[in-house]
């Protein structure tokens, strides 16, 4: 029998909340960081040997995905993972962030939401970007370096983008502790209370790109609710639990 101890899959996990969160239950369901340069190898990794799945995040929600056996429809859909269930040596890859990320977006935006720009476009973006489509919010990326026609610049978000844009999701590391002063580029001017801010970071609590919209007036949450939500889902998922 798969034994449910947890391991988070990093590159760098040492502002993880995962082993705090988990720090009152039996040890064989705790969280174990395990940083990793390179996921080449994963499957042979000693410490996942024997274990109901893990969890995965940044910077390898996509990358892991050459390593799996099969995806979820909505794990296939967004294009990312950041749960794995191992079952009779078979590695099945979930993603639990959207539900995370539904669940805490709902309650902020009360339908007054039609346009939204996603800071950043890695596998956590990929995500956001799916909730967004179901919820019809059309949406545009941003990033330092834009790959796409939906992809834009930094320098190319105009005060009149900021206006129409009334949801602005971070989904990049700036900003998290220990670098707490740095925020996205952004002319934080434009922000008003009409403006629904959304950090995935947790940590700070308040990060400088929230305190900007907070200071104006805006709606605001951080990731720790998702983060939360996603790993509840991530252990039904390891103990087969449906409902």
């Amino acid at each position: 029998m798969s034994k449910f101890q947890r391991q988070d899959i990093a590159k760098d996990v040492s502002q993880d909340a995962s082993q705090d969160s988990t720090k009152d239950v039996p040890q064989e369901e705790r969280y174990i960081n395990i940083e990793l340069d390179s996921i080449v190898g994963i499957r042979n990794l000693p410490q996942l040997q024997g274990l109901a799945g893990f969890n995965v995040t940044i910077p390898y929600k996509q990358e892991i995905i050459q390593c799996l056996d099969e995806l979820t429809p909505a794990a296939k859909a967004i294009g990312a993972v950041n749960c794995v269930r191992m079952e009779n040596n078979r590695w099945i890859g979930h993603n639990t962030d959207y539900i995370g990320f539904k669940r805490t977006l709902l309650p902020l935006i009360e339908n007054r939401v039609e346009t939204a720009l996603i800071l950043g476009t890695g596998g956590a973006s990929l995500a956001v970007a799916f909730v967004l489509k179901e919820l019809g919010i059309r949406y545009f990326f941003v990033s330092r370096n834009p790959q796409n026609d939906q992809t834009c610049s930094y320098d190319q978000v105009t005060p009149l983008l900021l206006e129409k844009c009334k949801l602005i999701v971070n989904t990049t590391p700036v900003g998290q502790f220990p670098h707490n002063e740095e925020k996205p580029d952004l002319d934080y001017s434009c922000l008003t209370d009409q403006h629904v801010l959304y950090d995935l970071i947790y940590n700070p609590e308040r990060t400088a790109f929230l305190q900007e919209g907070i200071s104006r007036g805006a709606r605001y949450c951080n990731g720790l609710s998702m983060l939360e939500i996603q790993a509840e889902e991530s252990y039904k998922i390891w103990k087969g639990i449906t409902s």
